[in-house]
C-alpha cells in the first residue's frame, strides 16, 4: 500500500492543472505547499475560493454544463461595478455565485485523514468528510456553508436594481473575508498538528493507571514471596 501511495502521488503531482487557471490560487498556496511536502499527504483539487457571474443555468442550475458563460469569476473581493458590467453581457439567465475554499487532500492511512479533517472542523469547515474509496484512495474533503446563490437575471432581462447589487456585493464579500480568515486559520492548525505529531511523545500514565500498576507490582511481589517460601519448606521435607 504504501507503494501505491506513492505512485498516486507522483502521477497527480507531474500532471498538468485541468483547471480553467491552470494553476493553484495565491492565498491557497502555503496550504497546498505544506500537504504536499509531507509524504502522507497530497492535494487532488483545490480552489481558495470564488464570486462568480454565470449566465445560462437555468436548467438545472449546474454551472459545468457546456452552456453556461462565465460573466466575471474573481478569487478576491469584487466591487459592484464588476457585477453590473457582466451582468450587461448577459443573454439569458444570470446568477450570482460565491462559493468558498474547497480542498481535496488525499491520505496514506485514516489517520492522517483525521488530523486533516480535525484541523479543518477546528477552522470553521464544518461540512468536511472523509471517504474510503473502494480501491483504498482515502480523501479528505475541506468545504464549508457559507455559500451564496441569487438569479439576477431572466431571459437576458436583469430582476434586480443598482442598489440590490450593491448590497450583494457587501454580502459577497463579507463571505469572501470570513473565507480567507478561515483558510489562515486552517494552515495555523494544519501545522499546529503536523509539528506535535512529529514531536509526538507518548502520554503520561494517569493517576490510576500508575496505581493499578503499583497495585499489581505488589501483588507479583507478595507471590514470589509465597513460591520462595513453598519451595523452601519442600526441600526441608
Amino acid at each position: 500500500m504504501e507503494r501505491t501511495f506513492s505512485r498516486w502521488k507522483t502521477q497527480y503531482l507531474n500532471r498538468l492543472d485541468p483547471s480553467k487557471k491552470g494553476s493553484v490560487d495565491e492565498d491557497i498556496e502555503q496550504v497546498v505547499s505544506l500537504l504536499n511536502s509531507r509524504e502522507q499527504f497530497f492535494t487532488t483539487s483545490s480552489c481558495s475560493g470564488r464570486i462568480i457571474l454565470i449566465d445560462g443555468v437555468a436548467a438545472g442550475r449546474d454551472i459545468r454544463k457546456q452552456n453556461c458563460v462565465w460573466l466575471y469569476v474573481s478569487h478576491q473581493k469584487c466591487t459592484s461595478d464588476d457585477l453590473m458590467t457582466g451582468l450587461t453581457k448577459s443573454t439569458g439567465d444570470v446568477v450570482l455565485k460565491f462559493e468558498p475554499f474547497v480542498l481535496h487532500v488525499q491520505c496514506r492511512r485514516l489517520e492522517d485523514a483525521q488530523l486533516v479533517h480535525s484541523a479543518a472542523i477546528n477552522s470553521g469547515f464544518r461540512n468536511s468528510g472523509l471517504s474510503v474509496g473502494k480501491t483504498g484512495k482515502i480523501i479528505s474533503a475541506i468545504r464549508s456553508t457559507h455559500g451564496l446563490e441569487v438569479p439576477l437575471s431572466h431571459g437576458g432581462k436583469c430582476l434586480v436594481d443598482e442598489d440590490y447589487i450593491q448590497f450583494l456585493t457587501k454580502i459577497a464579500n463579507e463571505k469572501m473575508e470570513e473565507n480567507l480568515n478561515r483558510i489562515q486559520r486552517f494552515f495555523q492548525n494544519l501545522q499546529s498538528a503536523l509539528t506535535a505529531e512529529r514531536l509526538h511523545i507518548p502520554d503520561s500514565p494517569s493517576i490510576q493507571e500508575l496505581q493499578d500498576s503499583q497495585h499489581m507490582h505488589t501483588q507479583d511481589r507478595k507471590e514470589g514471596r509465597t513460591g520462595n517460601t513453598q519451595k523452601k519448606a519442600t526441600k526441608c521435607v
